[in-house]
């Protein structure tokens, strides 16, 4: 299972576009389960918990941090649990997005040693230290991640791990 970690709440396109160009490639080319955070917006919450949760931020503060703490159970529950490895994509000005989500998943990736991929086209410096620090391999484009998951977990590749 691999998850996909990086922006969602301040990002353009709520962090989506990336996530669902790269799904296909995962799921028919490598053959693996994949989890979309951004796609998958009911998690654990209730019916209202989820139609008003985001208003509460300004309306209920300490309503809404307690359904936030729901969804930060849940995923990283899922890293913790379920997952295999951790693709995390960082734009170019994703620091400025105040994501505290995604520096927070590939921690507790790193801390249960599951393998973390970081996709930025910013050059290192404007990547925060502790995220690479966090990622087991650094590439500077989704063609290069999928050149290195082919490599790595081709179906052709995991068949002959499996013989020996």
């Amino acid at each position: 299972l691999v998850y996909l970690c990086g922006p969602i709440e301040f990002a353009s396109d709520g962090g989506k576009l990336w996530r669902r160009k790269l799904t296909p490639f995962l799921r028919d080319e490598l053959g693996h389960r994949v989890y979309d955070p951004a796609e998958d917006e009911k998690k654990n919450l209730t019916e209202e918990e989820m139609a008003h949760f985001r208003e509460w931020k300004s309306a209920d503060l300490d309503r809404f941090r307690r359904v936030v703490r729901k969804i930060i159970q849940y995923d990283l529950d899922l890293i913790e649990n379920k997952a295999d490895y951790l693709i995390c994509y960082w734009e170019s000005g994703a620091a400025a997005s105040g994501s505290g989500g995604t520096p927070a998943e590939l921690t507790v990736a790193f801390r249960k040693g599951i393998p973390v991929y970081l996709v930025s086209e910013a050059p290192p410096e404007q990547v925060s230290g502790w995220m690479l620090a966090c990622a087991d391999h650094v590439f500077r484009s989704v063609e290069e991640l999928k050149k290195f998951l082919t490599e790595r977990y081709a179906r052709e590749r995991q068949t002959q791990l499996w013989k020996t």
